[in-house]
């Protein structure tokens, strides 16, 4: 591409115009960014101008954070604690049938968790299957008449 030496010096020594208008927006745009410790994204910063009465389209503060290299911080992904299937899973011997001849043949537990302001505490209550069955089931069993 042919161009003269002289016009080619003038077009570099131009100063850039809308770079120029920017300034101002772009001091701004810094000013809240680490006013706010540098929590505010695009959306705030756009909306925190609007408020201080400087018309911006949020398209041009996108584009003059970018170039200044801002970035809000974004919130932390929330934990999650489930993981699945864990561990092993123990067979089903009893099928259902918690009816027992005898003490001491099956028994239950179940844990529970309680939160208290110094910590948890867990509760895991054993029971035996044959404290659960009715007296008249047990009369029946033993051969007993009232």
């Amino acid at each position: 591409m042919e161009l003269s030496r002289s016009t080619y010096y003038y077009e570099i020594s131009k100063e850039d115009a809308v770079a120029r208008r920017n300034e101002e927006t772009a001091g701004m745009i810094r000013e809240i960014f680490e006013r706010n410790k540098g929590r505010y994204g695009v959306r705030r910063v756009h909306h925190e101008l609007i408020n201080r009465g400087c018309k911006a389209n949020h398209k041009k503060v996108q584009r003059l954070m970018h170039c200044m290299g801002l970035k809000g911080k974004r919130p932390k992904e929330k934990y999650h604690s489930y993981q699945g299937e864990v561990g092993k899973v123990a067979d089903n011997l009893i099928n259902r049938d918690f009816s027992t001849t005898k003490p001491l043949e099956k028994w239950t537990t179940d844990v529970s968790q309680f939160s208290f302001s110094w910590g948890k505490c867990y509760l895991s209550p054993i029971l035996d299957m044959y404290t659960n069955t009715t007296s008249a089931s047990r009369q029946k069993q033993s051969g007993c008449r009232l």
